[in-house]
Order: structure tokens, then sequence, then C-alpha cells
């Protein structure tokens, strides 16, 4: 009996130690990077792997990129400063941050692991549907237009019609196109060919009263609409030059001297023979 009691006591007492080792774990701040990826608006974002960031070698570059790199890094990694930062101080270091792993994140989604966890946000539609629509519901992909940073805004890939649109929600208008990169959706795609929508077959007809604008309608053609407006629009001024306004007119009939000698109409016509003495 006594040796049962003592190994209930020792049961209660590690199922204590596991309950108060489960609060402890559930009280812990998140890391930095989990802390970031939630915030509204960075869904587009995935967590990168901190072994990734650890490796020097992924970094390659990017310290002469954003400033105090150091400050930086040590916040995306949860590591102290030796010394306590000023309230400006801190807010300096973490749009550092922000841009660095921004930077890191376009490296990271190039990996393997990157490629599958984009691809997991990818079909679970994460990053929105094309505004097109003939391309029906489509998922999109983050890409950036340009590889430096603070160039150009983040824009939405669809693969079905080949085009860009910006994002749905303003809250994502802000995020640097530079974080997500210009090859990331093809490579995706390289990568998953079995994601590969097929191409739209319908396209927009314009008509008007129900029939079909012929091909050579200035409405299809803006080239023939712009050269035809630019035509009608010269040919007007050039009309409004060569119009002389009636009060000029009249001021130059009026301007010759009253002492101007007045020529008949015979003796402007040719004479012959000698002049008719009186």
């Amino acid at each position: 009996m006594a040796s049962e009691k003592n190994r209930s006591k020792k049961d209660e007492g590690s199922e204590e130690s596991s309950d108060e080792d489960s609060l402890l774990s559930s009280e812990e701040e998140p890391s930095w990077i989990s802390w970031f990826c939630s915030l509204r608006g960075n869904e587009f974002f995935v967590e990168v792997d901190e072994e990734y960031i650890q490796d020097d070698f992924n970094l390659t570059g990017l310290s002469s990129m954003v400033p105090n790199y150091d400050f930086a890094l040590d916040m995306i990694l949860d590591v102290d400063p030796e010394e306590p930062l000023t309230e400006d101080q801190q807010t300096v270091v973490e749009s550092a941050a922000e841009m660095l792993y921004g930077l890191i994140h376009a490296r990271f989604i190039l990996t393997s692991r990157g490629l599958q966890s984009m691809m997991e946000k990818y079909t679970a539609v994460d990053f929105g549907r094309c505004p097109r629509v003939f391309c029906q519901g489509q998922q999109v992909l983050p890409v950036g237009q340009s590889d430096v940073a603070r160039t150009n805004t983040v824009k939405l890939f669809c693969p079905r019609c080949l085009d860009i649109y910006y994002p749905k929600y303003t809250r994502h208008c802000n995020i640097d196109g530079a974080y997500f990169g210009t090859s990331f959706p093809h490579l995706l795609l390289a990568t998953y060919p079995e994601l590969l929508p097929p191409r739209p077959t319908l396209s927009y007809v314009p008509r008007i009263y129900g029939y079909k604008l012929h091909n050579t309608s200035t409405i299809l053609n803006y080239d023939l609409l712009k050269e035809s407006t630019s035509n009608t629009q010269n040919n007007n001024n050039n009309n409004n030059n060569n119009q002389t306004p009636t009060g000029q007119q009249s001021q130059n009939f009026h301007s010759a001297p009253n002492n101007a000698p007045k020529q008949s109409a015979r003796s402007q016509a040719p004479t012959s023979g000698t002049a008719r003495k009186k």
C-alpha cells in the first residue's frame, strides 16, 4: 500500500511539473521573426529559418545595403544589445531590421525550403486572385519590378494572363518589391510545373448596339485615334492662325494717310499715243 501511495505521489508530481513547463512555454514571447510575419500587412512573408540567417554566406553583401546592420541582425535573431537603446535608436534599428529581413527573405524564398513555404501560401490563396475577369479567379504570386530596395512596391503576377497587378488591399501596397525580387514567381512555377494554369481562351469583345467593332475602328486602334485627334487639333490651330480679326482689318484699312494720292481707274489703265492737249 505504501509503495502504491509513493508511486501515485510521484505521478502527481510529474504531472504538476509538466503542467508548469507547458505554462512557462506558453508564456514565452514569440520570436521577432514570428512576430513580424504575424503583423497585419505582412501576410505575404514566410518565416525565414534562423539557421539560414546565421549562415554568413547567405547574407553576403547586405551589410553595405542596410544601415545599423549589426544591431538589425541582433534584433532579428533576438539577441539583446550590450547597452539598452534609447527610444529613437530603437525606432531606427527596427526600421533597419525590417529592411534587412526583407532582403534576406528575397534570398530565402529562392531556396528549396523557401519555395516550399511560398508554394503552400500560394495554394492557400494567401496572395489573392487575379482581378482579370477571364482569368477566372486564378491565384497570383508576389513579384518585384526591381531587385534594388526602395525602387518599386510589390506587385502580383498572374501565371494565367502573364501580367502584373496592384495588390487588392492597401495594407500590402507599401511592401517593397525587392523583398520578393524579380525571379521568385517564375522560379516557383519552373520548380512546380503542375501549378502552371492553362492560358485564357476567352477575351473581351467590344460591341456597340450588339455589333462587333471592326479591326480598323479607331476605338480599337489607339494610335489611329490619337493621330486623328492630333490632326484635327492641328487643322483647327492653322485655321485660327490664318483668320485675321475684323478689328485688325479695319485698323489696317484706316491706317493709310489722308494726303495719299488717289488714282482713278483711268490713270491705272495703260495709255496709248500722246496726251490730249487742253
